[in-house]
């Protein structure tokens, strides 16, 4: 008599396990990506949608800086701060922020590909993100220039440019203030 119920409760466990494994939501892992539709790389590089680029807007602080890079930066001079990151095997990115009486002035990033296809992938991909967030580009000899202004902001640009040679892809993003 113990042996059915016995296997009575071992097949019920095993069904409860089932069940829950099944009712189980599981996030795909594409919806933590922030840029769906964007090559991945754009996760690493603009890391958010909020900002003009890694959640910073042009007048931030030094101490904003240190908050979203999360490491120091690896060279400091007077009004700029350097930060040097390597992704993989071919492909890095250097950034620059100039402060001006500790108010972000301008956000210069540089990213070097080793793959010249990935990295023409890739300037296309800012193009159509910065494209789609900011009004009439006007592009002009690999050049790509936003005019900005939003609301009570002073007015700003955003310039993308592809300086790649025949051996290495060079891609050039620039935030500055309108003077």
């Amino acid at each position: 008599m113990r042996k059915p119920l016995s296997s009575l409760l071992v097949f019920s466990v095993v069904l409860l396990l089932v069940a829950s494994a099944c009712t189980e939501e599981k996030e795909p892992i594409e919806n933590e990506r922030h840029f769906l539709g964007y090559h991945v790389l754009l996760d690493s590089i603009i890391r958010t949608q909020q900002g003009l680029f890694r959640g910073l807007e042009l007048n931030a602080r030094s101490k904003d800086i240190y908050a979203t890079e999360r490491q120091q930066p690896s060279k400091k001079e007077d009004n700029h701060l350097f930060y040097d990151y390597t992704i993989d095997s071919t492909t890095n990115y250097l950034i620059d922020y100039t402060l001006n009486n500790d108010s972000l002035e301008e956000i210069s990033v540089q990213i070097n590909c080793k793959d010249l296809e990935l990295s023409s992938y890739l300037f296309c991909d800012f193009k159509d993100y910065y494209g789609y967030r900011l009004p009439n580009p006007r592009e002009d000899k690999g050049y790509v220039v936003y005019n900005c202004v939003e609301g009570e902001r002073r007015p700003f640009v955003v310039s993308l440019s592809d300086n790649s040679s025949p051996t290495m892809g060079i891609l050039s993003l620039i935030i500055y203030k309108d003077k």
